[in-house]
């Protein structure tokens, strides 16, 4: 990695917002693709919890150009911009903010990361029945990316929480034209859908370290030809894609929209194309380190 170049008055800042993120591999991720490419961007992590006065802090720095917001404030963020794309505003959440010379630009890169991932693992998704579990902030953003960028057989959706499940079905019957079915997340309702789905993809935390050994579907409800698309990618190999790939089923792992998401930020920041492999190197480096 080449030497990371003095901080001067000119150079760049980019941040990621949360509460927490000393968690966060984001400043790793984009300090290695900055040191990568000889660029004057500097990329930290401050813990907040006033959104509306960082933005505003971020609006008066001539040099904050690109801030990562996580959670809880994807979607508290969205009442303090200028400006959020109209899907963003659908989703009703957003990941990144660009500093446009003082016009503050919202936008989300979690969908976008995750189709790229389907795209690129040579999964066809046009004519499929996709099952989606869970309704939060992620699977609204997958949800809304899939329903508006492909052709879905139909779009089956699953969670515990009635009302956030309620609420993303009534807005994506809105605002696409994907047939949207929804069921509260039972044991029969998971069996019964299982029986059709090409594509499964799980949005919860179930199976998130340290509850690494959880998994929300049995293996015995896996049929061959399935794809199963975990975004949890801690650990690397969730029980979930672990059970899957038993079964003989593809896989795509959360790592692969992770870096995705964090590479569209990276462009959006710079204006130029990411070292991909770098970035994921180092995403590779860190998660294994954590094992």
């Amino acid at each position: 990695m080449k030497n990371v170049r003095s901080i001067s008055a000119s150079t760049k800042l980019c941040a990621i917002i949360g509460n927490p993120v000393a968690h966060s591999l984001s400043p790793a991720i984009h300090n290695a693709a900055f040191s990568e490419l000889g660029l004057d961007f500097v990329y930290v992590a401050f813990p907040v919890e006033d959104v509306k006065n960082a933005l505003a802090g971020m609006r008066a720095m001539k040099n904050f150009r690109g801030m990562s917001v996580t959670i809880p404030h994807k979607i508290e963020a969205m009442k303090h911009v200028d400006e959020i794309a109209e899907i963003d505003r659908s989703i009703g959440s957003i990941n990144t903010v660009i500093n446009e010379q003082g016009k503050l630009v919202g936008l989300g890169t979690d969908g976008p990361g995750a189709l790229k991932a389907i795209v690129d693992s040579g999964v066809k998704i046009d004519g499929k029945n996709v099952l989606m579990l869970g309704s939060g902030g992620a699977a609204r953003a997958i949800a809304f990316t899939l329903a508006r960028n492909a052709r879905l057989e139909e779009l089956s959706i699953l969670d515990i929480d009635a009302i956030m499940l309620q609420q993303l079905t009534t807005d994506l019957k809105a605002g696409t034209d994907t047939l949207i079915k929804s069921d509260l997340l039972t044991e029969e309702s998971l069996a019964a859908v299982m029986k059709n789905a090409d594509v499964i993809i799980h949005c919860t935390p179930v199976g998130m370290y340290p509850n690494k050994d959880a998994s929300l579907i049995p293996c015995k409800l896996f049929r061959q030809e399935q794809v199963v698309f975990d975004i949890v990618y801690t650990p690397l190999e969730t029980k979930l894609i672990s059970g899957a790939r038993s079964r003989g089923l593809q896989t795509i792992s959360g790592v692969d929209m992770f870096i995705n998401q964090a590479v569209l930020q990276f462009e959006r920041f710079t204006g130029v194309e990411a070292p991909v492999e770098v970035m994921r190197r180092v995403v590779m480096e860190h998660l294994r380190l954590e094992e």
